[in-house]
């Protein structure tokens, strides 16, 4: 796989132009882990970026025998990027499922990289603040709605005659009246003297022949407008459950946070406070 592209791929590097991309990329060393192995553990410091180029590996948040699995990643994807930029501890333990290659780049090499390329930099700052200033508008705005009643409201008459139609298009009582009008309508006029439509009914069959065509394209409209409310609904349930991900995604961030110092006041009380 070409390593620029690779990283282009990337969106921490995404915006970077191709010579620096290919400096960037000269500095990556690639790795072969072996099947269920640690690359790395949860609190580990983090000196590393990889991205994987063959096999998978697991990320998960492991509390002694218990252990939640946060993703699966594949080829293409990477993890630990955060180390880069403060080589604290790592929020989560990743393993390998299968026999992985990956490319790794050290937080040295990342340095060295941003100080002789201030533009570059530059650029990967504003593209990870691009980053989260678009989780914080998602996190901040209120995504859960009723599109039942936005798309009420904005009904015209026609549509909401066409919704009626099709409802009552499709019902036991529109059979059981249709079925009605029609015995009514043979009866009458095989008893009546005089009839208007003698059999076999040539009128009837013309009535029967032009509701049909009416009724038809008006349970289409209706089903397409169907169609697109459910559409509607779906993107607002994709919203709700993205907005939902990153919200357990802080939580699990902040627990993170707060087991590491609860580590540490249990290092130190037994220790004694480590001299400054």
């Amino acid at each position: 796989m070409d390593r620029v592209a690779l990283l282009a791929s990337i969106p921490m590097f995404e915006s970077l132009p191709p010579e620096d991309l290919a400096s960037l990329a000269s500095r990556l060393e690639e790795e072969a882990i072996p099947e269920n192995t640690v690359v790395f553990k949860q609190f580990d410091i983090g000196t590393t970026m990889y991205i994987i180029v063959e096999g998978a590996v697991e990320v998960a948040i492991e509390q002694g025998k218990r252990k939640l699995i946060l993703a699966t990643m594949f080829p293409g994807q990477y993890f630990g990027e955060l180390s880069l930029l403060d080589g604290g501890h790592r929020s989560a333990t990743v393993r390998t499922v299968k026999p992985t290659v990956v490319l790794a780049l050290q937080r040295e090499d990342f340095a060295e990289f941003v100080t002789s390329r201030p533009s570059s930099a530059l650029r990967i700052l504003a593209e990870m603040g691009d980053r989260m200033r678009q989780t914080n508008e998602l996190m901040s705005r209120q995504v859960s709605r009723n599109v039942e009643e936005e798309v009420e409201e904005r009904l015209t008459f026609g549509q909401r005659v066409a919704d009626q139609v099709a409802s009552f298009g499709g019902s036991w009582g529109f059979i059981f009246v249709f079925m009605g009008i029609m015995g009514c309508w043979m009866a009458i006029n095989a008893i009546q003297p005089i009839a208007w439509d003698i059999y076999p009914y040539i009128l009837l069959n013309l009535c029967l022949s032009t509701i049909a065509a009416l009724q038809a394209p008006v349970i289409m409209m209706s089903q397409n407008r169907q169609a697109a409310k459910d559409k509607l609904l779906a993107q607002n349930d994709f919203q709700v459950n993205l907005k939902n991900e990153l919200g357990i995604e802080a939580i699990l961030r902040g627990q993170t946070e707060i087991l590491q110092r609860i580590q540490l006041l249990e290092r130190v009380q037994t220790h004694g406070r480590p001299s400054a």
